[in-house]
């Protein structure tokens, strides 16, 4: 893996500051800063033995004014709108209610027991 992810960055990370301190290790491809949220950053290098060289000689150390925690990325991709659980299935006007056996409502629409509070 190539991409090395850098957490606990101050709001103030540059990427000068953090290209100079990665590129030490080897070429980079990209450097990416997150700004909302702020605190993390994603290095990539092109070779993969940088990545891992940067991840032992950073981890720890004080980078943008923060002391950085710097690990290979995971390569887990956030999930995208496709990959969601498939939405609730439609209301049949035939489906029973758990909490009063009558049809045409849900447990959490049921009328005879709207009052009644979970305890915990």
């Amino acid at each position: 893996e190539t991409k090395v992810y850098v957490g606990n960055l101050g709001t103030g990370a540059g990427k000068g500051e953090l290209e100079r301190a990665f590129s030490y290790y080897g070429p980079l491809r990209t450097v990416w800063i997150a700004r909302n949220p702020p605190g993390f950053a994603f290095v990539e290098f092109e070779d993969p033995r940088d990545a891992e060289d940067a991840v032992r000689g950073l981890d720890g150390k004080v980078i943008c004014g923060s002391r950085v925690r710097v690990e290979v990325s995971t390569g887990m991709p956030r999930r995208s709108r496709y990959d969601r659980p498939p939405a609730r299935r439609p209301f049949d006007p035939n489906d029973r209610c758990y909490e009063c056996g009558e049809k045409g409502h849900y447990a959490y629409d049921c009328h005879r027991y709207s009052r009644r509070r979970r305890s915990r």
